[in-house]
């Protein structure tokens, strides 16, 4: 009998460079996801900071709950159709509309509406932004008890120098004038988007962000409606301002934004998604120095990178 002979030198050759090449573009698509990993935070935090800008814009020529009324509006005027056309998968069962549901109204329905409320009333956006900003310690803090998540000692102090970083950057745009006007509503908001952000790490973290986020949008407008007609005459002047600002908070914010909030919910622990929340003040005020020319001092600059230092030792 003749001994089966093994690969001639020419087909290991042609296997290795099979496998050399197979390698290379998992190792290219791998690069490609992790350097997409990176960068969500930071779009995140840029899409998130231009929330106050619209909000500048949009205020003064509506009411703020009817403001986010025809947000929600436009909002599932446009996503409806696509989760259609996209066929996006819809929830399997009741339970989980019902979660999506409660995360829907505690991050959209009950925090946008603290925060555009306060606004109206007069508190100025600096203390809103400081205001919200204690989320992360609030997170942290609940996250340690709820979600059993473990924070180490040096994200106490990544979330300590990150609070202290806003303040810094937000003390010469604090007026103590009218300070008291807003806060009740100021402080819901704040504990709306902590208790939203660990309800959906808790109980629905995963799902499709097109029929996701329209379940969510369908239950912030039905828990705003009556609230809205109760305390407002839906009026709504529609200047090009207006228009401009609606357009941006559907656009950037409920779209993208939102989106890539449920991605790094979805990913990520509640802590280090968090923690970003404290580079948004530095950010908005970044935005509105490019965008409006105000100022942005040293001091500021210094408060800057302490955030970013804070939130980068939280999420180490």
């Amino acid at each position: 009998m003749r001994r089966a002979q093994g690969p001639t030198p020419y087909v290991e050759a042609q296997r290795r460079e099979n496998f050399r090449q197979t390698a290379n573009v998992v190792l290219r698509f791998l690069n490609k996801a992790s350097l997409m990993a990176r960068l969500y935070p930071a779009l995140f935090v840029f899409l998130w900071s231009t929330g106050f800008i619209g909000a500048k814009f949009g205020i003064p020529h509506a009411e703020p709950l009817t403001f986010l009324l025809l947000r929600y509006l436009c909002v599932l005027a446009l996503m409806l159709p696509i989760a259609w056309l996209t066929r996006a998968p819809w929830p399997a069962d009741a339970p989980t509309v019902f979660h999506l549901a409660i995360s829907g109204v505690l991050i959209h329905g009950v925090y946008l509406g603290g925060v555009f409320v306060s606004l109206a009333h007069g508190l100025p956006a600096g203390i809103v932004s400081l205001l919200v900003g204690l989320q992360p310690l609030l997170t942290a803090f609940f996250a340690t008890l709820l979600l059993k998540e473990r924070v180490r000692p040096l994200q106490w102090v990544g979330l300590a120098l990150g609070l202290a970083g806003s303040a810094i950057v937000l003390s010469g745009r604090v007026h103590p004038a009218g300070i008291l006007a807003g806060v009740p509503t100021a402080v819901l908001a704040l504990l709306a988007i902590t208790a939203g952000t660990l309800y959906q790490k808790r109980f629905c973290p995963h799902f499709d962000w097109r029929s996701g986020a329209s379940v969510q949008f369908l239950a912030a407008l039905i828990a705003t409606l009556p609230v809205a007609l109760l305390t407002e005459h839906l009026r709504v002047d529609w200047t090009g301002e207006f228009v401009f600002a609606l357009a941006w908070l559907v656009l950037v914010l409920s779209f993208g934004a939102i989106a890539v909030l449920n991605h790094l919910i979805r990913a990520g622990s509640a802590v280090n998604v968090a923690s970003l929340f404290y580079l948004v003040p530095p950010s908005t005020a970044l935005i509105a120095w490019f965008a409006f020319g105000e100022s942005f001092t040293l001091v500021q600059a210094l408060g800057l990178a302490a955030a970013v230092t804070g939130v980068a030792l939280v999420r180490r």
